[in-house]
């Protein structure tokens, strides 16, 4: 079966058991995914492929998280050296920081994971996860292991050696505190594990009905210089990398930095450095090197006694016309003849699939199936357009077209260049699951790791696309199985055509309109539930669950399709207080004849990535509010997107979004309570520059400011402060480290709520992050001391300054992950910030 060069991964068909659709995606995908039209490569790209396949190798690179492989190195092995290359990252980075909106966590994690996919098209490796959660930054690889399994994650990577079969695994860090990360030092631990482990079939047997055992020859280190950490020695292994490449018009440099700057989220743009620079290699362990990372290991045809193969390879690129790349057909069809021929099964099937991708791309055939509609239930028919196109010399013929119910025999000559479409009526298997990433579609295990619906799917990037319709191909008097993915297209004023994959949904979703509540003053809920129905559904029950016998339940809904319905949903303080429970959640569901709904359906669109679809329970939290507030109408001002503004108003305070025009003059400010800064707002404002005089005129005025965290990178201004101070590095990341009150009496732990050591039990993933330090005491007051274990104090974490008739606070504790999170300790804090001037 073909899977072009840019063909979704998928393979299989939904009248097959789930659990073989799984494995024959799993085996056969390309890993570059999210492509929703067959489409050829380019001349270049042909030939790289071409010449790829002269290599019987596969390099593996391992790190921890999304951007922290070696793009160009990467780059270098597929587009200098031809080598087949992998990157398998430990986590999804759900633990990271996001300049671009308000997702946090798995929904992170799954816009990172796509970002990385992305890279990955551009410097042309492929892309693989293991299940461990990004929990956040970690000091060590012994705080990490709290959070992480080992022999879990050994068994990840194992897996990975033993699908891949690389010859060859890197490291990106050492298992040292060199690593700057614990998660970084884990990785290369684990990555050591498995290499001692993979080739023994009495260590993870159970993986060996997927994948045989396989010992790489050699384990390395990629030693790097990064800031104050220089781990590289001249009797390391030295690699000039870098190159020009002609056929591509950049050097492998250039190509890194644009590969690597896809990753939006974190704020990654990377210079283009072109030029050639020295990569340095520690052996690890296994085989020794002297010259080359493939020492000792023939990486040519000789590897199966098949050196006529190769060299048939290398006259086919000789030959080559990047005019006319279907001239090199018959020679690529004898070529296959041969492969089908090799006696080693792995070789025979990996390279079959690359030589079946490249001769789809030499004849030059595009196909898409696209509707008009972005998504569907399954059960549901929906009108589709085929289009087929082939640019050869060569004949190519449509020879038949298996939609997913039904089939058609074609037997059509598809003439060069001629655009042949037909339209029909498709229906959707009514057994179609909804599309969702497999590693959020069930509850979380514990223990930081992701969990599995099935073994065949660790280690893919996302869920593969079974809804195809497959096209048999005649090309020569070959016959090639394509498949084409059901999707969606529009054409977008600014984007031109957007092409993604068809979203399969429930029938029915619905939500919360807040997820988090907070009680009223006389201890009773108000809450509102939306639904969207996606098919007629008459007789419906809204039953809303609290806690025991203390539900609700709604009967005879009519709900039809396309009529959303928001329902009212009120629990009286008796009601709420037969919940013997401090906090609580709702829950939701609608039950309309057999079946249950329960599922809120979340969507990320962002323009470099597709959109992303995943679901979560219907629920919402509800705080007994034990706080007060005497600030009530408070400015805000933009950073990367947090959750600041939707739980402000929430709690019942007026909140104004500030725009330039609030800043010409100090007097418009003045109305305001407290102004505060979202997380990251002198990063990504520039205009903070010229706004924050007018701030910290406003705070001597009488005013309260409020700046939440920044970073080191792309300021827009050193100045946050009235006074000066420094921003660093330095952060908590134990979310549970002691924290000291160095100024009891203070306001800010005092007013309107008084501040104890339990107002910091419970807190998620981390104190603080980038502590100012180098300040003046004499200015400003330090509120907390706090330090993760082993190392010494940090007093930057909150800084309070007295400015004229005002007040000042910097604040790196991390509000932007406890508020959604419905810390009521750091809420009550953070009350008090805003009521420091009331």
């Amino acid at each position: 079966m073909i899977l072009p060069t840019v063909c979704f991964c998928t393979v299989g068909f939904i009248f097959i058991t789930m659990r073989k659709i799984f494995l024959l995606a799993a085996l056969l995908s390309t890993l570059i995914a999210n492509a929703q039209q067959v489409r050829p490569a380019s001349s270049t790209k042909i030939y790289s492929k071409i010449s790829e396949l002269k290599h019987l190798t596969c390099v593996l690179y391992v790190a921890a998280h999304p951007d922290d492989e070696n793009t160009r190195l990467l780059a270098w092995l597929v587009n200098d050296k031809h080598i087949r290359t992998a990157y398998l990252s430990l986590t999804r980075g759900d633990g990271g920081q996001n300049i671009l909106g308000s997702e946090q966590g798995p929904a992170l994690g799954l816009i990172r994971t796509h970002e990385l996919m992305e890279a990955r098209k551009l410097d042309g490796a492929e892309q693989y996860f293991a299940r461990a959660i990004d929990f956040g930054f970690s000091k060590n690889s012994n705080e990490t292991f709290k959070h992480w399994d080992e022999n879990l994650l050994t068994s990840d990577v194992c897996w990975a050696i033993r699908k891949l079969r690389p010859d060859v695994v890197i490291c990106r860090f050492p298992p040292t505190a060199q690593a700057g990360h614990g998660q970084h030092a884990v990785s290369a631990i684990v990555a050591a594990d498995a290499f001692k482990v993979c080739g023994n079939k009495q260590q993870f047997a159970e993986q060996l009905k997927y994948y045989p055992a396989w010992q790489p020859k050699r384990l390395l280190f990629n030693a790097f210089r990064f800031g104050s950490f220089n781990t590289t020695s001249e009797d390391m292994l030295k690699l000039q990398v870098g190159q020009y490449i002609p056929s591509m018009g950049v050097g492998v440099g250039e190509l890194a930095g644009i590969s690597r700057s896809v990753h939006k989220s974190q704020g990654a743009g990377t210079p283009s450095t072109p030029g050639v620079q020295t990569e340095y290699f520690k052996l690890v362990s296994g085989d020794s090197m002297s010259t080359s990372i493939f020492d000792g290991i023939d990486i040519t045809w000789g590897r199966v006694n098949r050196k006529d193969i190769g060299e048939d390879i290398q006259a086919v690129l000789n030959d080559y016309d990047y005019k006319h790349p279907d001239a090199s057909l018959p020679a690529l069809l004898s070529i296959r003849k041969k492969i089908q021929n090799v006696g080693d099964e792995y070789w025979r099937k990996q390279k079959l699939e690359e030589l079946d991708r490249i001769i789809l791309d030499c004849s030059g055939f595009m196909a898409e199936l696209y509707t008009k509609q972005a998504q569907s239930t399954a059960g549901e028919n929906l009108p589709f357009t085929l289009h087929v196109i082939a640019r050869s010399e060569m004949p190519v013929s449509l020879m038949h077209v298996q939609y997913p119910t039904s089939d058609t025999s074609m037997n059509l000559d598809i003439r060069k260049d001629t655009l042949f479409s037909f339209d029909r009526t498709i229906n959707i298997p009514s057994n179609t699951p909804v599309t969702e990433p497999y590693w959020l579609s069930m509850p979380l295990p514990g223990k930081d790791v992701f969990p599995l619906p099935d073994d065949t799917l660790l280690g893919l990037p996302e869920t593969p696309n079974n809804l195809n319709a497959i096209l048999t191909l005649k090309i020569g008097d070959e016959l090639f199985k394509v498949p084409v993915p059901l999707s969606y297209k529009k054409l977008d004023p600014t984007r031109g055509d957007v092409v993604e994959q068809l979203r399969i949904v429930p029938d029915l979703t619905l939500e919360f309109t807040n997820t988090l509540l907070v009680t009223n003053a006389d201890g009773s809920v108000h809450a509102e539930v939306r639904i969207h129905p996606l098919k007629n559904l008459p007789d419906a029950t809204l039953s809303i669950y609290a806690y025991k016998d203390n539900n609700k339940t709604i009967p005879h809904l009519d709900l039809r399709l396309g009529n959303d319905t928001t329902i009212e949903i009120n629990l009286t303080r008796k009601e709420t207080e037969r919940i013997n429970k401090v906090d609580f959640s709702l829950s939701a569901e609608i039950k309309a004849g057999d079946k249950t709904y329960s599922k809120t359906e979340k969507l990320i669109q962002y323009n470099h990535i597709p959109s992303l679809q995943y679901f979560t329970s219907a629920t919402a939290k509800v705080l007994r509010k034990n706080w007060n507030c005497t600030a009530r109408h408070i400015g805000f001002i933009e950073g990367a997107g947090d959750y600041t503004v939707t739980f402000l108003r929430l709690a019942g305070l007026d909140v104004d979004i500030l725009k330039d025009a609030d800043f010409s003059n100090v007097e418009k400010l003045k109305k305001y309570d407290a102004i505060i800064t979202g997380v990251r707002a002198v990063n990504v404002e520039k205009k903070m520059a010229t706004w924050l005089p007018v701030l910290f005129k406003y705070a001597e005025d009488g005013g309260t400011l409020i700046i939440q965290y920044n970073t080191l990178q792309d300021l827009s201004t050193t100045k946050i402060g009235p006074y000066p101070f420094t921003l660093s590095n330095d952060r908590v990341t134990e979310e549970d480290a002691k924290i000291t009150l160095l100024d009891p009496k203070s306001k800010l732990l005092n007013y309107p709520n008084k501040i104890t050591d339990s107002d910091f039990n419970d807190w998620v993933q981390e104190r603080g992050l980038y502590f100012p330090t180098k300040y003046d005491s004499t200015k400003y007051r330090a509120i907390f001391r706090m330090n993760d274990a082993g190392e010494k104090p940090s007093d930057g974490s909150t800084l309070y300054a007295k400015v004229g008739k005002g007040n000042y606070i910097y604040t790196s504790l991390s509000f932007f992950r406890q508020l959604p999170a419905g810390n009521k300790g750091a809420i009550r804090l953070f009350m008090n910030m805003l009521s420091v001037g009331k």
